[in-house]
């Protein structure tokens, strides 16, 4: 279902000020609070209320959103932003928990919400998902273009093996909170500015769980969960880049009241390669190749990630001449096909020549119409050449 226009949730037009939202959330928020309202539809107004105000209330959100409407929020305020890219195991992209809170208000937004106790108290004995983890794996070059298979090592918070995440000691199984009657809150009347209020929050006996341990398991001490030392098989695919992360499902932090483990993010760094440079999925390289290679032309040995291939250089071949090798590059990521190897020829002007080899040029720039006027040798250079045997 479409969600409504977040400045009609809070009744004020689009051109409205801050103290205007601010004003309009107020006195919604108190006509609509559950607590307040028994209108069986007033706990969900409160939370579009509270969802259009987070919005509304920074400035930033707001110039998000009048721009791009609730399609640009990521999925509606306050939603924590999930792994991007292709998704699910050995999915690639950004990941993070982006939270939501509501800019703008001043100190009126925590009073209020002391007052009327936080949003998570509605669902404190629900399962949560366990944290993500994020794990950095070094690659060299040729590593990152093929793939390998390998093994991470890392600590994580694993459901405890004696009690099974109960956090109870074997034999006995935890029993209904008796201070919160297994809701996981609590409530409390306060006195406020605008009258006795009635509070929820997070029972301080079980600590939103509903459940008491009478007699804690040894392993945990209760928690539920312990320590572990996790080793994994991990496939690297073959086309991975630097900075690219990949999810492994399931491999984080135990879950909360049973929620499921969380999900753990590998990172690569690839290791920079001393021959090649990578583009995306393309390949480049510079290879030498002598004045007369280029000008008479010449078959050459160029190597490529793929081994060494023949390149035929064409006569008459300049210097920073590119040549493209089809399919020797990198293999596309989840996807069909390779990259491309891009060769560019350096031609090298050759040093310290014999005098055959200065005689054979002179002719040759004779022959072209040159005139050369060769470069007047000093005394060392005479005596170099003498004691040589180049004069």
């Amino acid at each position: 279902m479409a969600k409504r226009d977040y400045y009609d949730v809070l009744g004020v037009s689009r051109d409205a000020s801050e103290d205007d939202i601010k004003h309009a959330y107020r006195e919604l928020s108190k006509k609509w609070h559950p607590d307040v309202n028994k209108a069986p539809d007033a706990e969900q107004k409160f939370k579009e209320i509270n969802e259009a105000y987070e919005v509304l209330g920074d400035k930033q959100k707001r110039a998000q959103y009048d721009q791009y409407g609730a399609a640009g929020m990521n999925g509606g305020a306050g939603a924590g932003a999930g792994a991007g890219g292709f998704g699910g195991a050995g999915g690639f992209g950004g990941f993070g928990n982006a939270g939501a809170g509501a800019g703008g208000f001043g100190d009126f937004g925590d009073i209020f919400s002391q007052f009327f106790g936080g949003a998570n108290t509605q669902n404190a004995t629900a399962p949560r998902q366990g944290q993500d983890l994020q794990y950095r794996m070094d690659l060299s070059f040729k590593d990152a273009i093929f793939g390998k298979d390998t093994e991470v090592t890392y600590d994580r918070t694993a459901v405890c093996h004696t009690c099974h995440g109960s956090g109870a000691a074997p034999g006995t199984s935890p029993v209904t909170c008796h201070k919160c009657h297994g809701t996981g809150y609590i409530e409390i009347q306060r006195q406020t500015p605008i009258g006795i209020m009635r509070t929820r929050e997070v029972c301080d006996v079980c600590h939103g769980t509903g459940k008491e341990i009478k007699d804690k398991c040894p392993t945990c001490n209760g928690t539920g969960h312990e320590q572990e030392h996790h080793t994994l098989k991990v496939k690297v695919p073959a086309g991975v880049d630097d900075g690219q992360q990949m999810r492994l499902d399931g491999q984080g932090d135990a879950g909360e009241n049973g929620g499921p483990y969380g999900d753990l993010y590998v990172v690569f760094r690839v290791q920079p390669s001393k021959e090649f440079e990578r583009d995306g999925f393309d390949i480049y390289v510079t290879v030498p190749i002598t004045f007369a290679q280029a000008a008479l032309g010449d078959e050459i040995t160029v190597d490529t990630v793929h081994g060494p291939v023949q390149l035929k250089v064409p006569a008459g071949t300049q210097s920073g001449t590119n040549f493209r090798l089809k399919g020797k590059g990198v293999p596309k990521l989840q996807s069909t096909g390779t990259g491309d190897e891009h060769v560019r020829v350096q031609v090298i002007t050759p040093k310290n020549m014999n005098a055959q080899q200065k005689e054979a040029l002179e002719a040759f720039a004779a022959a072209g119409g040159d005139k050369i006027k060769p470069q007047e040798k000093n005394l060392f250079e005479k005596m170099r050449d003498k004691l040589r045997g180049d004069e």
